[in-house]
């Protein structure tokens, strides 16, 4: 079929760039052999000027025969046409989600599946192989597109066909725990780059632990997609800083560069030089200035970015958003929506694709499907090195089992966690924290982890462990700078790279906020980062509101899927680390005072594991006059009133709670053990130096704090807020 296309010149050129195209879109006919060309063509073809074609800068110009005719090679066209198309019609059939991303890097996305991707598709989770992250995750169809025709058993035809539907295995954005081969659940645009630059940290430092001359074990390279969105978005910024000081040379970024975003042409928000930008963070960054059809170059890029050994690479792929949609194409149109029936027909015919709605020419199936053999002959040959490896560095080999290959935990970790936090003496958690971590390190070789810039406060530096820096990457202390919102990220990657890593991270609670988006993602990834977090109370004190949580506690208690920990002395230290070093499919948060707290006479370890447990009672059968309930440092303000209020004669049951989330997980005789109902809730007093949201479940009374802190000494802060054994004593004794 011939086409032959005109649109005007440099004027209408610039005001295609601020979106004033979309009121003089052409329209195709479903008879014709040709027809006028979408304004949208004008971008690629200036493209391909650039590159050595020669264009006509006259009113009208004739759009190149060569771009029309795709990459130039048929069989190639039908097997990316073949992504295309799947992605396209998932997106109609649901009729949501973003068919534009697809169509312009399904050339990209085909040239590094095919050429240079090593990966099983009938084993995922084969150690060895390379990683992908949809960062643009909106564009979930392209992966969903690609594990189907590549032979992955965890997308069917089916799934294609229900795409964004209840049930399928192809949600509205890729989920690493629904769709098997999604190695990172994305959406909220930049986690995902983030997550890549987490996954090529671990890969360096599983790669450095265990490699041996002769003998590279971890061998694997990360990609990613992520489009303008996930480069605006700040926490790019941080990680892939991060990542260029680090020289991960086995990271490679493709940027979709299409200058589409929802509200239009990035134009309007969006004009810095990010190829620039990257350069300033230690990157390579390689052009293809037609990834509509230049697969050679983008291959060439590939191949250079896989040459750069101390550098990562970013390789910025200008593409066409909905390339082949002739009035969608280079528009915001075809990025949140379906294209439509006739749009999508007109697809059709502009990209001569024959084949109804769901149809893959069978000949370029079996050419996706060769890549099945291919991963098992991989596989085949590293575990044949693998079994060499063990024969020659036996011990090493047993830990790179067991440790890396089957996540098991070295025996004794917890017996020692448990001893030292039983031994320990009174200070404050956050000081027992760092000794906790300190057993840790000894005795689990795949804990690693650090601080965005406040380890001499947070006090998470594993003595004797190094740091990972470029030239040292085997270290397992991180070292993230003030880069909270990209320190979760990149723990997420960590735990989602499949080397079995438990990694923790740490800042001032109060920091969270920067962080929350990547820990939400945590908890629905279903990942086990341990988030070690001081500075907890007003009780720091001087620093003063800014610093000062309040709200921390309920808003992550309110949040699915994750632990809520504040513990109150070394027993419920040790437990809560015991707890988010075990639990691998629900994040920890470990909230840790700075000022110091008393060992508690009656501490269980295994209640503090279960979330609560009774601390002390002078009742007779469990019915006390009184419930006095805590967390954290406030646990030795209800110890201290309970005393107070027997010496008037009323029996007082004392409960630590250090844990909401785990006590809910308890049976109901458990949790009557700890909270009867012979003791109402009008007879149930909380005290925590926090918001009192949420503790009406458990006690009808609170001494809590719902407004700002205030900068002070520590003491006289908390003495301002009633945070005090006399104020307890009262409120218990009004009940």
């Amino acid at each position: 079929m011939a086409f032959v296309g005109t649109f005007t010149g440099v004027t209408a050129r610039a005001e295609s760039r601020r979106g004033l195209l979309s009121t003089a879109r052409p329209t195709v006919s479903s008879s014709a052999s040709s027809f006028v060309a979408p304004a949208a063509l004008k971008r690629a073809s200036v493209a391909k000027h650039a590159g050595g074609m020669t264009m006509v800068e006259a009113a009208d110009t004739v759009v190149p025969a060569a771009l029309l005719k795709q990459t130039g090679d048929d069989f190639k066209d039908l097997c990316i046409n073949s992504i295309r198309f799947l992605s396209i019609d998932g997106v109609e059939k649901a009729n949501s989600g973003h068919p534009g991303m697809p169509m312009g890097m399904a050339p990209a996305a085909y040239t590094l599946f095919q050429n240079y991707m090593t990966f099983n598709p009938k084993n995922p989770n084969f150690v060895n192989r390379d990683r992908f992250v949809l960062s643009a995750g909106h564009g979930s169809m392209l992966i969903y597109s690609l594990l189907y025709l590549y032979g992955y058993d965890s997308v069917n035809m089916d799934d294609l066909q229900n795409f964004r539907q209840l049930g399928s295995r192809t949600p509205g954005h890729p989920e690493n725990f629904e769709t098997a081969g999604v190695e990172v659940t994305t959406g909220p645009l930049g986690q995902g780059v983030c997550n890549a630059v987490g996954i090529a940290m671990a890969e360096a430092h599983i790669a450095a632990t265990y490699n041996k001359p002769g003998f590279d074990l971890v061998d694997n390279y990360t990609y990613a997609i992520m489009g303008d969105g996930c480069v605006m978005e700040g926490i790019s910024g941080e990680a892939c800083s991060l990542a260029g000081h680090l020289g991960l040379g086995k990271l490679i970024v493709l940027y979709d560069d299409n200058n589409i975003s929802i509200d239009g042409n990035t134009d309007i928000s969006f004009t810095e030089d990010v190829g620039k930008r990257y350069e300033a963070y230690g990157w390579q960054v390689i052009n293809v200035p037609n990834g509509n059809v230049d697969t050679d170059a983008i291959a060439k890029a590939i191949e250079d970015g896989k040459a750069c050994t101390d550098k990562p690479t970013l390789i910025k792929v200008t593409t066409m958003i909905g390339f082949g949609s002739p009035n969608k194409s280079d528009s915001h149109d075809s990025h949140g929506a379906a294209l439509g029936k006739d749009e999508v027909e007109a697809t059709r015919e502009y990209l001569g694709w024959k084949h109804p709605e769901f149809e893959v020419p069978q000949k370029a199936l079996d050419h996706f499907r060769s890549k099945i053999d291919e991963g098992a002959e991989a596989e085949k040959a590293w575990n044949a090195k693998f079994a060499e490896y063990k024969s020659k560095f036996p011990e090493l080999g047993a830990q790179f089992e067991s440790g890396v290959l089957k996540g098991e935990l070295p025996s004794g970790w917890e017996a020692e966690l448990k001893a030292y936090g039983e031994g320990a003496k009174a200070n404050a958690t956050r000081k027992l924290s760092e000794a906790s971590l300190q057993v840790l390190a000894k005795t689990i070789p795949n804990w690693v982890g650090g601080s965005a810039d406040l380890a001499p406060s947070n006090l998470t530096i594993m003595e004797g462990y190094g740091d990972f820096q470029k030239a040292t990457p085997e270290g397992r202390n991180l070292r993230f700078g003030v880069r909270e919102h990209g320190m979760g990220a990149i723990c997420n990657g960590i735990v989602l790279s499949g080397y079995n890593l438990l990694p923790y991270c740490a800042t001032f609670f109060i920091f969270t906020d920067y962080m929350r988006a990547a820990m939400r993602l945590a908890a629905l990834s279903q990942v086990g980062v341990v988030y070690t977090m001081t500075h907890d109370s007003v009780a720091l004190g001087e620093d003063g509101p800014t610093h000062q949580p309040i709200e921390h506690l309920a808003s992550y208690r309110a949040m699915p899927n994750i632990n809520m920990y504040r513990p109150a002395d070394p027993v419920e230290v040790a437990a809560a680390y015991a707890v988010g070093v075990e639990s691998r499919k629900t994040p920890t948060i470990i909230a840790l005072t700075r000022q110091g707290t008393k060992k508690l006479e009656n501490g269980s370890y295994e209640g503090a594991k279960k979330g609560a447990y009774v601390l002390s009672d002078n009742s007779s059968g469990g019915a006390a006059d009184l419930c006095l309930m805590a967390t954290g440092s406030e646990v030795d303000l209800a110890v201290d009133a309970a005393e107070e209020l027997r010496k008037s004669g009323k029996t007082v049951r004392v409960v630590s709670m250090p844990c909401w989330e785990r006590f809910e997980l308890q049976d109901e005789s458990y949790k009557q053990s700890v909270l009867p109902d012979a003791i109402p809730l009008t007879k149930r007093l909380s005290v925590e130096a926090m918001s009192s949201f949420g503790w009406a479940k458990y006690a009808g009374s609170q001494v809590s704090i719902d407004t700002f802190g205030a900068s002070g000494p520590g003491p006289a802060v908390m003495k301002l807020f009633n945070m005090t054994v006399e104020n307890v004593v009262a409120k218990a004794s009004a009940l």
